[in-house]
């Protein structure tokens, strides 16, 4: 039996992983104890991730909720997401040379910092797991979206809080393929409809970068329509 009485901390960025990964902890732990936590980060979509975080957390009946900012990110920069001189990628998915290659849209160190805060949030609270949308099986080949990397996190967090603090690191969706997790998110009637992926547009998601390929070929994988507009979708077909 799964417990239903110890809070879990979700990092709910609006996207389709952080989204199912929402309701697989809402399942595990029962509708009143999941708190949420959004970070924007400087991001091209902030404001868009945003409104989806909280459509979301309002679909789950989710009260306790955390929005901070992590501005650091802009002034650091070194990516495409945070940095608005460098372009982010499109139609490169399976572009000769892709695979192995850490794009551009890779924002350094990024999740440590979510982690982080989530943590600190975890123990304030009392709640006994973080729960992260990470994705490794499928996704644009960030190094810290890898079972190891939470795994050495995990000893940071027995490490540095309280002894009596019991706080678990959770990746429900980390070996999964992107089209297994949008057929868990049916299972689960998570709200699809509600996220938001694309790494540079705020309206109609553009359809040509990493995040906008990978979720249309994951979609047409799985059988299922996507529920979100598109300025363009041809490129999903290759």
């Amino acid at each position: 039996m799964e417990s239903k009485s110890k809070q879990a901390v979700v990092l709910l960025s609006g996207g389709m992983d952080s989204c199912v990964t929402a309701a697989v902890a809402r399942e595990r732990h029962g509708a009143g104890n999941v708190a949420a936590l959004h970070a924007g980060y400087g991001q091209r979509t902030q404001a868009r991730e945003y409104r989806a975080f909280e459509e979301i957390a309002d679909f789950y009946g989710i009260r306790e909720r955390l929005v901070v900012q992590l501005d650091h990110f802009r002034a650091i920069g070194g990516s495409a997401l945070t940095d608005r001189r460098i372009t982010v990628p499109e139609d490169e998915l399976d572009a000769p040379g892709a695979h192995g290659k850490i794009p551009v849209t890779y924002v350094p160190f990024r999740n440590a910092h979510f982690l982080s805060v989530a943590v600190s949030w975890a123990e304030a609270i009392g709640a006994e797991a973080v729960y992260i949308g990470a994705v490794a099986e499928d996704s644009s080949g960030y190094p810290d979206c890898r079972p190891e990397y939470y795994r050495a996190f995990q000893e940071l967090v027995r490490a540095g809080t309280r002894p009596e603090t019991s706080i678990t690191i959770m990746t429900p969706v980390i070996t999964l393929k992107k089209r297994e997790i949008i057929r868990r998110g049916v299972e689960l009637g998570a709200p699809l409809h509600l996220t938001w992926s694309c790494y540079q547009s705020e309206d109609a998601a553009c359809g040509a970068c990493d995040s906008c390929l990978l979720r249309l070929r994951a979609f047409a994988e799985a059988e299922v329509v996507d529920p979100i507009s598109y300025r363009r979708t041809a490129a999903a077909k290759s």
